[in-house]
């Protein structure tokens, strides 16, 4: 691996990085409907020398496979490829051209990166120990696509040892990428909850009773979970995103209906969330009056990074990047579907830095997300080096 760092930065694609990267960008498409995106993806693999490459993988999903010239095991490289329902406010020349729809999450670097490396893995089969699987997947944003790649056999045929995937990250400096032994990402699971009281005038509140004040109370007293049940060592996190009730501004409506996610890292912790959630409401239902529904859907588990795998992600970076360039980074409570396959097989899971300066530095989901696109180069250069190195570390 001596070499590996000048010879990496001899070979960096920058335009072809920046070209479907903007591509996409300029495309974006929702969970599960990522049809142009996947038909993008698959034409662009069936131009290297890959040994097989299939589409319709967990519906719209793409693998790519390539045996190397050495014996060794089998590693999964993965880049997820969705968008998000948010309207781009980027001034730039590749901005969304689809109205409503928005790479705002990165997605489309991680793509450009996994494409980028594969072309040049390819082209240097002889020294690659193993076989590699290049996984494009659909549906990361609370679609579980990731699980669904899994149910369509995305980790047999080859039967897959180890994976290795990324996010790019506009809280970390470009240049940089950071890595965490254990769990990195937070459980994300989701919950809806519906308030019926009686609807009436709003001089008149004594003859309704009004679930509107229910759900406000209602989201006061979830906090109190985290802040009074949850010891301080235990990260977590309750949301409200969506409060949706009424129709004007003087009648009391007969429904309320909220919308949130629950975020934690501990596995009993997690279990609980539902028993305490059921026992808030409940108890506001005798309190005020008012009748409740409560659904909930257990969606992505954490994400945990198998120390082994992160110490070959720790290597590779100190010898690509320079051992300046990687740190050991804090946890971060969003959620990421990979959790499904590093379940299932040990693998590791780190994030790239994406900030160059105050307009690359928006968070995540945000309608004025962009990267700074060194970033891409940092990334290709990551699933290189793994794809090369990495697999033939035991």
């Amino acid at each position: 691996m001596s070499n590996a760092r000048a010879m990496l930065l001899d070979t960096i694609p920058t335009a072809d990085l920046t070209r479907v990267r903007r591509h996409l960008h300029a495309h974006p498409e929702l969970s599960m409907v990522e049809h142009e995106t996947a038909a993008f993806i698959a034409a662009e693999l069936q131009k290297l020398d890959l040994d097989a490459v299939k589409t319709g993988v967990g519906e719209t999903g793409v693998m790519a496979t390539l045996v190397g010239g050495k014996s060794g095991p089998v590693t999964l490289l993965r880049a997820d490829m969705d968008a998000l329902p948010i309207t781009e406010l980027v001034d730039a020349p590749y901005a969304s051209k689809n109205v409503g729809v928005m790479h705002a999450c990165g997605h489309d670097g991680h793509v450009a990166i996994l494409l980028a490396a594969a072309k040049t893995l390819a082209s240097r089969r002889a020294e690659i120990s193993g076989t590699i699987v290049f996984c494009f997947q659909p549906g990361e944003e609370g679609h579980a696509g990731n699980q669904k790649m899994i149910d369509d056999g995305a980790l047999e045929n080859p039967h897959v040892d180890r994976t290795f995937a990324l996010h790019l990250y506009t809280g970390l400096d470009v240049g940089k990428i950071g890595v965490r032994d254990g769990a990195f990402f937070a459980s994300a699971d989701e919950y809806t909850l519906v308030i019926r009281g009686r609807g009436g005038h709003g001089a008149m509140p004594h003859l309704a009773q009004d679930p509107v004040v229910a759900g406000a109370y209602f989201i006061t007293m979830l906090q109190t979970i985290v802040s009074r049940e949850i010891a301080p060592k235990d990260p977590a996190v309750f949301t409200v995103g969506k409060f949706e009730a009424g129709t004007t501004f003087n009648v009391i409506p007969d429904e309320a209906k909220l919308l949130g996610t629950v975020r934690c890292f501990d596995p009993e912790i997690r279990k609980s969330m539902p028993k305490r959630l059921e026992r808030i409401v409940k108890g506001l239902g005798e309190a005020m009056g008012v009748e409740y529904e409560l659904d909930y859907h257990w969606s992505y588990p954490p994400t945990v990074n198998d120390k082994v795998m992160n110490d070959v992600v720790r290597d590779v970076g100190r010898a690509t990047l320079g051992a300046e360039n990687v740190v050991e980074h804090d946890i971060v409570m969003w959620a990421e579907d990979m959790s499904f396959m590093q379940e299932q097989r040990p693998g590791a899971y780190f994030i790239v830095g994406a900030r160059g300066d105050e307009r690359t530095g928006v968070a995540h989901h945000n309608a004025r997300f962009d990267i700074d696109e060194r970033c891409l180069e940092v990334g290709y250069r990551m699933m290189v080096a793994l794809g090369l190195q990495g697999a033939s570390q035991q």
